[in-house]
């Protein structure tokens, strides 16, 4: 039953998006100059039935419907009711349903949000966004349909793999969807400018904020992903530079260098192409993300939905989706060459674009580039956090002082900077750098340099945020650039206070290293409902400060399905984390045990949250 409810909705959304073209054509063709009020009202059918199609999937899984290839293959009877609902996008069929819900949403709300612009803008828009909406459908309906019969009908299902019954890993997938997904929508919106010759200060505002919600989610999305990944993993770091991780990283850079752009462009009508440029980019970037996770080419421990065969479909809709817009931007950019003061706002934040692309064709060749030695010389490489740390670090210096100069300069041209202010930043940030250094052990010249850079931009935004509040104007870019400057603070921190120990003990044995001492106490069996926990107990001693702490890592092991899984133990600190692991040594009384401690963790996730935070301001307060 809800196979069927759910292929006929499919179908209909399909049949609508061909409607919606055709008459949006149509509405072309009127000589009126407003959008025909069919055409919203099909929309909004649209929209309806792609979110009742979603709810019946998400219906399927809570009420176990093995009768479906995707709930037999992704879920359980025993399975917590949460993660049933949170299994319903945690597949690769659920995945691509939620994909076309954003695009479908997103194009109702921004046809009948952007009453005030061009008609023909909107319907080419419309016509574009429908164009990767039934991409999308096709593609569903031929090789992933979420409503696919399984006969004969299975008493149980296969079960959700463990590791993705996490609340934050719940969550991660639609926040970094709606980032993803939501760039399609000033992607569709860049080629309906370029169709139309749309006035430049006029597309900046009609994209803006799908800009910003875009943003915001990505960021959040990220997030959670790390955080997910922290305590999921074992991994006791904040990024690690795996390929599905930067899969998400390569369009946050492009949206934030979009972002700064559309300033511009609103502003001084300059940089149109550039921006139009960025629109592609970010969109096509998403894509590429998606066919590198889905296609099984990249090796990762965060893919669990790939299929060659349907990686081959994202990649041919990639290339003709590439080729199609970038040939028609070729045919519409004209050159319109100006120069710019150095000393302004404009090129500041033009600079700020050029670190951003730089980031992002660093992410994205250390990225692909296993894929090419795999394909050439059949050896199989993975480009880890040297090359990213190596390439990436010694610029971030120079980012740092532009981000600080930057948001003090004036549109078209600024007076002198007040340099005598500038360096009593700068000697107070060398100043509060040493005074790290006298409480805690040194650390390498480029760290230095790194957190001088960070101190100076906490600082200096710190004048701006305080100018920000008595004028009234700049609340966000404020809060951000303060946030990042402290994200890039604890992130320094943490690299070089950090301790990490890997060693083997058995019950009853203890460890001492650095004034800390570990002793292996207790092991037991717990039972729960779908899974089994072998359960460590660990005294953690400093015998500096007579800190003491009990941490309990987990070995579990899932029946449905058959998995092995590593849980940490995590004491959460204002200053420090706690971090340990075991894992057991086959045919053996001894336990791997690794042990991490991770200086200012919570403070990273905090900047993460304020960066984000300053988006939401902007969203809701316009300002440049």
């Amino acid at each position: 039953m809800l196979s069927v409810i759910g292929n006929t909705l499919l179908f209909s959304n399909l049949l609508l998006s061909f409607f919606i073209i055709f008459f949006a054509f149509k509405n072309l063709k009127i000589n009126q100059d407003h959008v025909s009020k069919n055409i919203i009202q099909v929309s909004l059918i649209q929209s309806t039935i792609i979110i009742i199609c979603f709810l019946t999937l998400i219906v399927a899984f809570i009420v176990s419907d093995f009768s479906l290839i995707t709930v037999y293959q992704n879920s359980h009877t025993l399975k917590p009711f949460f993660y049933k609902i949170s299994g319903s996008w945690g597949n690769h069929e659920g995945s691509l349903l939620l994909w076309i819900l954003i695009l479908t949403i997103f194009s109702f709300l921004f046809l009948i949000s952007n009453k005030n612009h061009s008609k023909d803008f909107r319907i080419y828009t419309l016509i574009i966004q429908n164009i990767v909406i039934s991409g999308f459908l096709i593609f569903i309906l031929i090789n992933s349909n979420p409503f696919s019969l399984i006969v004969p009908v299975p008493k149980e299902g296969l079960g959700l793999n463990p590791i993705l019954q996490d609340p934050a890993l719940a969550i991660h997938p639609p926040l970094l969807y709606i980032g993803f997904v939501g760039s399609s929508i000033y992607f569709s919106a860049a080629i309906a400018s370029l169709l139309t010759n749309y006035n430049g200060k006029f597309f900046a505002k009609s994209i803006k904020k799908w800009v910003i919600i875009s943003w915001i989610f990505q960021t959040l999305g990220i997030l959670a992903g790390s955080i997910w990944a922290y305590y999921e993993l074992g991994w006791g770091g904040y990024w690690f530079w795996d390929p599905v991780e930067n899969s998400s990283l390569l369009p946050w850079f492009a949206m934030t260098a979009l972002l700064h752009s559309l300033i511009v462009l609103e502003k001084r009508n300059l940089l149109y192409f550039w921006v139009i440029l960025l629109c592609l980019l970010t969109f096509i970037l998403s894509v590429t993300g998606t066919f590198l996770v889905r296609s099984g080419i990249l090796n990762s421990v965060h893919t669990f939905a790939s299929d060659p065969a349907r990686g081959m479909y994202i990649l041919i809709f990639l290339c003709l989706m590439v080729f199609g817009s970038i040939m028609l931007f070729f045919k519409k950019y004209k050159s319109n060459y100006h120069r710019l003061n150095f000393n302004s706002k404009e090129s500041f934040i033009l600079i700020n674009n050029w670190f951003m692309i730089f980031y992002l064709a660093t992410v994205l060749v250390g990225t692909i580039y296993p894929i090419f030695t795999d394909v050439l010389t059949n050896q199989k490489i993975s480009v880890g956090p040297p090359f990213y740390n190596t390439v990436i670090i010694p610029i971030l210096i120079f980012f740092l002082i532009f981000m600080s100069i930057g948001p003090q300069a004036k549109w078209i041209k600024s007076k002198q900077q007040n340099l005598i202010l500038l360096s009593q930043i700068c000697i107070a940030s060398i100043l509060i750098n040493l005074l790290i250094l006298t409480f805690f052990e040194n650390y390498s010249l480029l760290s230095n340099f790194i957190i001088i850079s960070a101190l100076f931009l906490i600082i200096n935004t710190f004048f701006e945020l305080y100018k920000s509040f008595k004028n009234k104007i700049n609340y966000a870019q404020s809060t951000s650039h303060l946030a990042f400057g402290f994200l890039i603070f604890f992130i320094c921190l943490n690299h070089n206070f950090s301790l990490e120990k890997d060693f083997n003990l058995k019950v009853g044995d203890k460890k001492i290293f650095d004034n800390y001492s570990i002793e292996f106490e207790n092991l037991q069996l717990v039972n729960f409902k779908n899974y089994q926990s072998v359960v460590g107990e660990f005294k953690i001693q400093n015998y500096t400060n007579n800190f003491k702490q009990n941490l309990f890592p987990e070995i579990r092991v899932y029946q449905t399905p058959s998995t092995l899984t590593y849980e940490a133990s995590i004491r959460t600190g204002y200053l420090k984390d706690y971090y340990l692991t075991m894992s057991n040594i086959d045919r053996s009384d001894y336990y791997n045990i690794k042990f991490q401690k991770k200086p200012f963790m919570i403070w990273i996730w905090v900047s993460v949250i304020f960066i984000s935070f300053g988006g939401i301001i902007r969203l809701f307060k316009n300002e440049n």
